[in-house]
């Protein structure tokens, strides 16, 4: 793994700064304070978390939000010096009691996006960062040379050392880092490490690697903060790592007001967890991957850039495969306690390509984003390719969803044409082709060749295409599956208009983080009116929003459900569990709290997170509309490969005859009403939340969540609020 002994290594850091630092227990969940770190200046420093902060932004997602508004202006860009990388946890992260409670957050204003972008991950950072006495990790600036932070919570000591030898890719230099920060071999699950790759050097779709030691294996493993481009902003900063120690983890080090009502919670679900989960999605064998065979069968599988929904071969991908080699030799926790042990790993995989040809090494995952993204979606069915390219993309840096989205889109624009193998440098786009969608990413891990255009996301590639091959540009907006510049994550939204506003109207873009309406509106039909969308798509994204707030996966509150769930009036949110969450909070914070509470607290960031865009130039209606593939069939072979169903809606809901229309026809009028029906859909949505008809949140609705800081109504009022 070492291309030379440890202590060479160490031997050639040199520190930049450092900082002392008294440690403090937690207290109700927060350590009160958070560092900041200026990599162009080498300054480190501590600052107070507020109440106000606490009574506003709660943490988590929120905290990173503040702390970047305050940072940035108007006119920052991704690669300004000012912009940040923030990263937090939250007050109720770091608890052992309840599964899925280790995520941390990363903010920072996207390379894909201009806004701000959030994307949360698993492993150890998040709540160790807290433990080691910081709720938010603030980095501004960059370094002149490479540089690993290190924040040591045993010692209470911060350092920003110049590394001029580590590696970049992940899986050598969290290996690394970990055994050269650990005290001693059996402290090493008390270190862990954010890196990148090296193709985050390049590309903009990359994004970051948490790292836990898996105690059982031995085996430092790694979950992602993948989407919106953080890993090109982190070595942009020139970071190699930052690494945290904390050694001294324990039950109680939350400082929680109420262990008991804490425990009550737990016990709840890890019962039902333990009793329910073998039976329902078996989470604890098969992770996400059961989602393949579910959405082939609904035809929401992506397959070849979202043209269609499932393919006859989609099984070679499915379940079926991961459950014979997945390693069941320990539980999957990527945080300690969490029972629901999804995260999965191949281990003793043989690496067939690339730099790393012939060694043997774990591949963590795959999940479905990424079957999908980076299996079906470019029409690759061989599972050990896509294992191949996942370990790739996490060693690298890249996120396999946008890495997907764009080698497919890519491929289509070749089948059409708009590409030819003088402009790919010889490279044959077709579907399918795994050899060349791995020769793209290993160009992407180089900097070099056409893989660097694929690197740069959608976005980049329809304005490349356009100005360098004379594309038609309202046909790559209708098949480029972005929005904001965010790739689509991997669901087919055709027939789910709720699901095609839940990722259209999401602030960062298309994620399905933060609303996955696709069963109860296309499947269940349980919202279908407008209305009733709407009311879904308030409840939701701000339901989803909390969990990033408080450092918790959304995984136990829906991937298994109570026997009984099902006799429930709205059975989609899982009453049960969220009076689960109403007890944790309580437990932790000392405060009782109500579900209205909660989406109160989740609706001041969520707009505040809308405000942050329009101060960034976005944020309003014509930001807000999906690429037509994901309302419906762009291209006549689309709608016949759908036909009865696309006539069927024809007459029954437009009114025409489809028997007395070409196909041409057919494609335009059903694009007319979709479009149509979205716009209704907008307008009822914004009035839910409480925006004006362009997307801006009213004076009147700012006042009410406490946001009017005076900035705040100058940008609402600017922007006609």
């Amino acid at each position: 793994m070492y291309d030379m002994p440890l202590e060479k290594y160490k031997e050639s850091h040199r520190l930049l700064t450092s900082l002392e630092y008294e440690t403090k227990p937690v207290v109700h969940g927060y350590a009160n304070r958070t560092l900041f770190i200026d990599l162009s200046k080498n300054e480190i420093g501590i600052k107070p978390v507020t109440q106000q902060m606490k009574d506003i932004f709660t943490g988590g997602r929120g905290f990173c939000l503040w702390l970047l508004w305050n940072a940035v202006n108007s006119k920052t860009q991704w690669d300004s010096p000012e912009n940040e990388l923030v990263i937090a946890g939250g007050p109720i992260g770091g608890i052992t009691q309840y599964p899925g409670s280790g995520k941390s957050t990363v903010v920072t204003i996207s390379p894909l996006t201009g806004v701000a972008n959030d994307s949360n991950g698993g492993g150890y950072f998040g709540p160790y960062l807290k433990y080691s006495g910081f709720d938010a990790l603030e980095i501004q600036g960059k370094a002149e040379k490479d540089v690993i932070i290190f924040i040591d919570g045993d010692n209470g000591r911060v350092t920003v050392e110049e590394a001029p030898l580590e590696m970049l890719d992940t899986h050598r230099i969290n290996v690394l880092l970990t055994e050269m920060y650990a005290k001693d071999e059996k402290s090493l699950r008390g270190v862990s490490v954010i890196s990148a790759g090296r193709a985050a050097d390049y590309a903009a779709i990359s994004g970051l690697n948490i790292s836990f030691f898996d105690q059982r294996r031995k085996e430092v493993r790694i979950k992602q903060a993948a989407r919106g481009g953080s890993g090109r902003v982190f070595r942009d900063k020139k970071i190699k790592a930052i690494v945290v120690r904390f050694s001294d983890m324990k039950g109680n080090i939350n400082g929680v007001a109420d262990p008991e009502l804490v425990s009550k919670a737990g016990k709840r679900i890890n019962k039902e967890i333990a009793e329910l989960d073998p039976v329902q999605n078996d989470m604890a064998h098969l992770g996400t991957t059961n989602l393949v065979e579910v959405m082939n069968y609904h035809d929401l599988l992506p397959v070849q850039n979202f043209r269609y929904g499932k393919s006859d071969q989609a099984v070679k991908i499915s379940a079926d495969y991961w459950r014979k080699v997945f390693d069941y030799s320990a539980p999957d926790s990527c945080w300690y306690g969490c029972s629901m042990a999804c995260s999965h790993m191949v281990a003793n995989y043989t690496v067939k390509t690339g730099p790393y040809k012939g060694n043997i090494v774990s591949v963590d995952g795959p999940e479905y984003e990424t079957l999908g993204g980076v299996g079906s979606n470019i029409d690759v069915f061989d599972p050990e390719i896509v294992a191949e390219i996942n370990f790739y993309a996490d060693t690298y840096g890249l996120d396999t969803i946008s890495l997907g989205n764009s080698i497919a889109f890519a491929m289509e624009c070749y089948e059409k044409g708009i590409l030819n193998k003088e402009n790919t440098g010889g490279l044959e786009l077709t579907w399918g082709n795994a050899d060349v969608a791995l020769e793209l990413i290993h160009q992407m891990g180089r900097g070099e060749g056409f893989g660097m255009i694929v690197g740069q996301g959608i976005r980049a590639m329809k304005k490349h295409f356009v100005e360098n091959f004379g594309a038609d540009p309202e046909y790559l907006n209708d098949i480029g599956m972005e929005i904001k510049g965010l790739e689509i994550s991997e669901y087919m939204t055709k027939e789910s208009l709720a699901q095609q506003g839940g990722y259209a109207l999401a602030t960062k873009g298309p994620q399905h983080d933060e609303a996955w309406l696709i069963f109860m509106d296309m499947v269940l039909n349980q919202i279908p009116t407008f209305e009733d969308k709407a009311e879904a798509l308030h409840y939701f994204p701000m339901w989803r929003t909390w969990f990033s707030l408080h450092g918790l996966c959304k995984l136990p509150w829906n991937d298994v459900v109570p026997v009984d769930n099902k006799l429930e009036k709205e059975p989609a949110k899982v009453p049960e569990h969220v009076k689960n969450y109403t007890w944790l909070y309580e437990g932790v914070l000392g405060k009782p709290i109500t579900i209205d509470e909660i989406i109160f607290q989740s609706e001041k960031v969520y707009n505040f997170q809308r405000i942050f865009s329009l101060r960034m130039g976005y944020g309003k209606r014509e930001n807000d509309y999906p690429p037509y593939r994901a309302m419906g069939p762009v291209t006549v072979e689309e709608y016949q490969s759908r036909e009865e169903r696309y006539d069927k809606s024809l007459r029954e809901d437009v009114g025409l005859d489809p028997e007395k229309m070409s196909v041409e026809e057919k494609v335009d009028a059903l694009r007319k009403y979709r479009y149509e029906r979205y716009e209704k859909l907008v307008d009822a949505v914004y009035l839910r939340r409480g925006w004006n008809s362009n997307g801006v949140p009213k004076l009147e609705t700012i006042k009410r969540l406490g946001i009017d800081f005076p900035e705040v109504v100058e940008i609402v009022r600017q922007n006609g609020g």
